[in-house]
C-alpha cells in the first residue's frame, strides 16, 4: 500500500470519530501541517471530506453515501458463509451461525456436512436461550440490561437432563463464557446433541452473533469438540474481521 494511501485511509477513520482540524491530523499522522492540509483538500476534492465553518474536517457526504451503498453487501450471512463452509469442511460436522434479532436469537444460516444425520435446527426459528450454546457466546457479552431484558420471558424449562433450570446458574455459566471466550451445549435442548460456539462482533466490537459446531455425541463428545476450538475462533474471528471489527 502506498503511504499517501494509507495516509488517507489514517485520514478517513480519524476525522469519522469527530471533525478535526489540520493540526490535529498532522500530529496524528506525524507529518508537516502542510502536508496534513494537502491530503485533507484532495479528500474534499472527492466529496469524502468536507470543511466545516470553524476549519475543521469530517466525513463528507459522498463517504457517506458510500458506506451506505456498502451496507448491503455486508448482510452477515452472506459474508459468514464462506467462513462457515470451511468450517464445516475442517470440522465435519454441523455449522451454526446465531444472531440476536430484537428480544430472541434465532439461526440464520446452518451447514451440514454431506451425508450427516440431519439436525432439528431450523433456519429462521429461535433457539432456546437457556439451552443453545449461540444463545450464551451472545448473552454473555451483552450488557446485564440487555442480558436481563432477554431472559425476562425465559422460562428455563427442562429439555433435558443437562438443561440449566436456575437462572442465577445460568448467569454464573455466563460469566464463565465471558472469562475463557466460548459456550457449549452439553446436551441441553437434546441429550444426543452438544456444540462449542463462539461470538461474532460487529464493526462496533459488539457481539450481535455467534457461530457453533455441533454435534451428535454418538461422533464426538464436547472432549472432541473441544478440540475444534481453534478452528472455530479463526471463523469467529475472520466473519469479524470482514465486519469491520479490530482486535
Amino acid at each position: 500500500m502506498s503511504q499517501t494511501v494509507a495516509r488517507a485511509i489514517e485520514i478517513l477513520e480519524f476525522v469519522s470519530q469527530e471533525p478535526r482540524n489540520p493540526a490535529d491530523v498532522a500530529r496524528h499522522l506525524d507529518v508537516h501541517r502542510s502536508t496534513a492540509l494537502r491530503l485533507l483538500e484532495t479528500l474534499t476534492e472527492s466529496a469524502l471530506t468536507r470543511r466545516h465553518a470553524d476549519g475543521r474536517y469530517g466525513v463528507g457526504y459522498r463517504l457517506a453515501g458510500l458506506a451506505q451503498l456498502a451496507l448491503e453487501q455486508f448482510d452477515l450471512s452472506h459474508v459468514a458463509r464462506p467462513h462457515l463452509a470451511r468450517l464445516c469442511e475442517r470440522s465435519t460436522h454441523t455449522v451454526h451461525l446465531a444472531v440476536l434479532d430484537g428480544d430472541r436469537v434465532i439461526y440464520a444460516d446452518k451447514l451440514e456436512p454431506p451425508r450427516s444425520v440431519r439436525l432439528y435446527s431450523q433456519v429462521g426459528l429461535p433457539v432456546a436461550l437457556h439451552a443453545a450454546g449461540v444463545a450464551k457466546a451472545i448473552l454473555a457479552f451483552r450488557s446485564p440490561a440487555t442480558t436481563e431484558r432477554l431472559l425476562r420471558g425465559c422460562r428455563f424449562e427442562p429439555h433435558t437432563g443437562t438443561t440449566l433450570t436456575d437462572r442465577d446458574a445460568y448467569l454464573a455459566q455466563l460469566a464463565d463464557v465471558r472469562a475463557r471466550g466460548w459456550a457449549v451445549d452439553d446436551g441441553e435442548f437434546e441429550d444426543y446433541v452438544n456444540c462449542v460456539a463462539m461470538p461474532i462482533r460487529d464493526a462496533s466490537g459488539e457481539v450481535t452473533a455467534a457461530v457453533s459446531v455441533t454435534a451428535l455425541k454418538a461422533r464426538a463428545g464436547l472432549p472432541e469438540l473441544h478440540q475444534l476450538l481453534p478452528a472455530l475462533g479463526e471463523a469467529a474471528s475472520a466473519i469479524s474481521k470482514e465486519l469491520g471489527w479490530k482486535p
